[in-house]
């Protein structure tokens, strides 16, 4: 992808390093927003081995506008074994609330689509809190549509540690 200017002086484009700082910035910001404001663990220097080391897993598009990073989409790669083709997973989509109204995020996400129909990928999928009625009302604008019938399950901490444990013990690799 390549930079593409946008209204109001700023530039869509893929992250790149230097961007660390921008990038947590906007995270934490994110996380604030979405009332887990202690939740963030993460560092510049995870940013930069994630996104930028020999072997990303992770990939981000930001919108920078006077030289600060004021949005942000982090996505990742999905695979799809019905239709045999990948697709993108949205994990985070974030624009500076003094920016917002100004098509920063329907331009972020618009580059994701475009990446997945440049690529051949069948999906670009998200999702986003039920609380959070203004990202819900921005999604239904652009044409998204939600999977009311799936529900998104995790495993993390303890019961992420309980089950690797678990299945270790089975195969016999741990007493």
């Amino acid at each position: 992808m390549n930079p593409h200017s946008l209204p109001h002086g700023a530039v869509l484009r893929p992250a790149r390093p230097g961007d660390e700082a921008g990038l947590l910035d906007c995270i934490h910001q994110l996380a604030a927003y979405e009332r887990e404001r202690d939740a963030v663990r993460n560092t510049t220097e995870m940013i930069a081995d994630t996104f930028f080391g020999p072997d990303p897993k992770a990939f981000a598009h930001v919108v920078e506008r006077d030289g600060l990073i004021v949005g942000i989409a982090v996505w990742f790669l999905t695979y799809s074994t019905w239709t045999g083709t990948h697709g993108i997973w949205l994990e985070d989509l974030f624009v500076c609330e003094s920016e917002r109204g100004r098509g920063f995020g329907t331009a972020l996400i618009a580059s994701l689509a475009a990446l997945c129909r440049e690529r051949g990928y069948a999906r670009l999928e998200w999702t986003v809190l039920d609380w959070n009625a203004p990202s819900i009302a921005f999604y239904r604008s652009l044409g998204a549509a939600p999977m009311d019938e799936w529900t998104t399950q995790r495993l993390a901490g303890d019961e992420l540690a309980a089950l690797s444990t678990a299945l270790r013990r089975r195969a016999g690799t741990q007493p």
